[in-house]
Parts: structure tokens; C-alpha cells; sequence
């Protein structure tokens, strides 16, 4: 299957709309109308006048396999903003942007440090471990999907900055459809769909875990950098990683929007 698939489709798509935009009136407020409540992360005009194109994308499922440890994407994401009119640009208010949500890693903490011991200091809640995966950098769309991340893992013992990867040492997806998604078009709100895609990356990389202590007792600080990486197999090259996203994305013009 072509990569290219979405981008024709993203393109046509803005093509079709290019009448019912011209038909709305002037941009001005910085409120989604109704009917567009799920586009409250586009910059209004306002705001980010380059924005042509209000984009959501809904992450419904999947997993995220990163170096030996694979986590379900079991809460749904969303990702949010907006695009200018060569789909490019990406730009998000204060609403938009990737949604921080809490994903179980299975196994917990003792999964991923390996320090069995760890049972007998802290409880069953304490030992569970969660990733969030961080935007940090500019999402673009052409041949798939990409995005730049890190992915932040948290436990109460962890202290608040272990991640893998980084804004200056990204995780970079570059998510090609497996799944052609469903095209469909509200004609009412002008609002473009494409539904029940999937998406999936086994080529990007992972670095070494940076920034994860350990607090034992709630104070002393150990440095598990070194556990983390040996336990996760990480850093992790091309070919050892791989993820497979279901996505809906619904895109529609910001004069609409924002009526």
C-alpha cells in the first residue's frame, strides 16, 4: 500500500471544502460553534491567523512496543490544533496539542527495574508503573503521520523526570497506514472524516532512559538509568521497536469552526 494514501485524501478533502469556507463568514471568535466542540484545540484566527485547517485525531487503541516492553494503548488520546492550508504548520492553543494520558505498563516497577525487593517497601498501588507519551515537537502529515515524542514513565517513587527520549533526542514516529480509513463527509458541518484507520511504525528508534531516580523511603535518591536501560532492552535501534495505532482524524475549515 501507498503511504502517500492519507495525504491525497487530506489534500482532495481541503479541496472539496475550499467552496464551503469561502461561503462562511469572517473568522472571529474564539469559540468552536456548535457541532465543533472536538476542534477547541485549533488556534482561532486571533490567535494563529495561518491556520486554514482544524485537525482532531482520536488514538483509540494499539500498543507501543519500545525496546522488550509493550504496553496496550487501552485509554484513548487525542491529538489536536491546527494546520495551514498546505496541511503543514502545526499549531495548538492552550486546549490542543497530544492529550497526556496514563497507559499501564504491565509488569509495573519491578517490570521495569528488575529489583524484586522493591515488594517489600511499597505497596501494590505504589508498585504500578504508567507511561505517557509527550509531544515534542512539531506533528507533520505527508506520507503518514509523524510525530515526535517522549514518553514519560511514571511511579511515585520515580521522582517526576524519568523519560525515554527527549526534546533534543526525540522518539520520532513516522506512522504509514495498514488500514485505509473510512472516507465519509459530514455535509451539514462540512466536517471531512476519515475513521477506523490503523497506523503502525517498526522502523523508529528509542534512546536510553534518562532522569529516573528511585526514592527508597520517599528520600534517598538512586539513579536507575542503568536498571531501566538493561531491563528494557534500551537504547533500542530500528527493527527493535514498533506500533500500530487505531485513528480516526477529522479535519474541517477554520472559518467553520470558528463562525
Amino acid at each position: 500500500m501507498r503511504t502517500s494514501h492519507l495525504q491525497r485524501l487530506l489534500g482532495g478533502a481541503v479541496a472539496a471544502l475550499a467552496a464551503l469556507a469561502l461561503a462562511a463568514p469572517l473568522a472571529q471568535g474564539a469559540t468552536p460553534a456548535e457541532g465543533y466542540e472536538d476542534f477547541a484545540g485549533c488556534p482561532s484566527p486571533s490567535e494563529n491567523p495561518e491556520v486554514a485547517i482544524c485537525m482532531h485525531s482520536l488514538i483509540k487503541g494499539g500498543n507501543f512496543k519500545m525496546g522488550s516492553k509493550d504496553v496496550p494503548l487501552d485509554k484513548p488520546m487525542t491529538l489536536t490544533g491546527g494546520l495551514n492550508a498546505e496541511l503543514g504548520g502545526f499549531a495548538a492553543n492552550s486546549e490542543g496539542g497530544l492529550s497526556e494520558v496514563k497507559q499501564l505498563v504491565p509488569g509495573g516497577l519491578i517490570g521495569i527495574t528488575g529489583l524484586e525487593w522493591l515488594v517489600n517497601f511499597l505497596t501494590l498501588g505504589q508498585l504500578k508503573l504508567y507511561a505517557v507519551t509527550e509531544l515534542v515537537g512539531e506533528p507533520e502529515i505527508g506520507e503518514g503521520l509523524t510525530l515526535p515524542i517522549r514518553v514519560h514513565l511514571i511511579n511515585s517513587a520515580l521522582g517526576g523526570g524519568c523519560y525515554v527520549g527527549s526534546v533534543s533526542n526525540p522518539i520520532v514516529l513516522n506512522l504509514s497506514e495498514a488500514v485505509e480509513p473510512e472516507f465519509s463527509i459530514d455535509e451539514e458541518l462540512g466536517i471531512v472524516k476519515f475513521l477506523n484507520g490503523t497506523y503502525v511504525d517498526n522502523t523508529f528508534s528509542a534512546p536510553g532512559a534518562n532522569g529516573c531516580t528511585l526514592y527508597l523511603l520517599g528520600f534517598v535518591p538512586i539513579s536507575i538509568n542503568g536498571l531501566v536501560n538493561s531491563t528494557a532492552g534500551l537504547p533500542a535501534g530500528s527493527g527493535s521497536n514498533e506500533t500500530e495505532q487505531d485513528i480516526d482524524i477529522e479535519i474541517a475549515p477554520s472559518e467553520l469552526v470558528y463562525p
